[in-house]
C-alpha cells in the first residue's frame, strides 16, 4: 500500500479531512471520502473519489470552485496552503504567458463570472495559456446548466490529478 494512503487511513478525522480538502474544496465530498476509509489501494481511492463526486450537487460544486484562483491569477480565494501550491503548478504556463494573453484571460474571467456566477474552472495541467483562453472563449457560448456540468467535470479531473500528487508526496 502507498505510504501516504496508509498514513491517511490511520490518522485522525480532522487530519484526514484536511488532506482531502486540499484535493477538492467541497467539504461534503471530503467528509464522504474520510467516511469511506479505509481505502486500500490508489485505484480504489480514484474510483471512490469519482463515485462520491458524482453524488455532489450544485452547492458542493460551487464550494469547490471558490477554492480555485482565476486562470492567470496567483492566489486562490479560499484555498488551503497545499492547494495553493498545486494551483500554481497547474497554471505554470499562464505565469509565462504573453501580457496580451493574460489581459484577455482576465477579461474573459470577468465575463465568465458575470455570466455564470462562478470562477472559470479548467484542468490547466499541460495546457498553454492560449489553449485555456480558447477553451474559455468556447465555454462562454454554453448555457448555464451545460457550463455547470462542464465545470464540475473539470473539477473532477483536477481532483484526480491532486489525489495523485498527494499520494506521490
Amino acid at each position: 500500500m502507498n505510504a501516504t494512503l496508509a498514513a491517511w487511513n490511520a490518522t485522525d478525522e480532522a487530519t484526514a479531512l484536511g488532506a482531502m480538502i486540499a484535493c477538492c474544496g467541497a467539504r461534503r465530498w471530503a467528509a464522504a471520502m474520510v467516511a469511506a476509509r479505509p481505502i486500500e489501494t490508489m485505484e480504489k481511492l480514484s474510483t471512490t473519489a469519482d463515485e462520491i463526486w458524482s453524488t455532489m450537487e450544485v452547492p458542493d460544486w460551487m464550494e469547490a470552485f471558490r477554492r480555485h484562483p482565476r486562470i492567470g491569477e496567483r492566489k486562490p480565494a479560499h484555498a488551503t496552503a497545499k492547494s495553493e501550491v498545486w494551483s500554481k503548478q497547474e497554471q505554470e504556463s499562464a505565469a509565462a504567458a504573453d501580457a496580451s494573453v493574460l489581459a484577455r484571460l482576465a477579461e474573459g474571467n470577468a465575463v465568465y463570472e458575470q455570466r455564470f456566477g462562478f470562477t472559470y474552472i479548467v484542468c490547466a495541467t499541460g495546457k498553454s495559456a492560449e489553449e485555456m483562453l480558447a477553451i474559455l472563449e468556447r465555454r462562454l457560448r454554453n448555457g448555464r446548466e451545460t457550463e455547470l456540468r462542464e465545470a464540475a467535470e473539470q473539477q473532477r479531473q483536477i481532483t484526480q490529478l491532486r489525489l495523485r500528487k498527494w499520494l506521490a508526496e
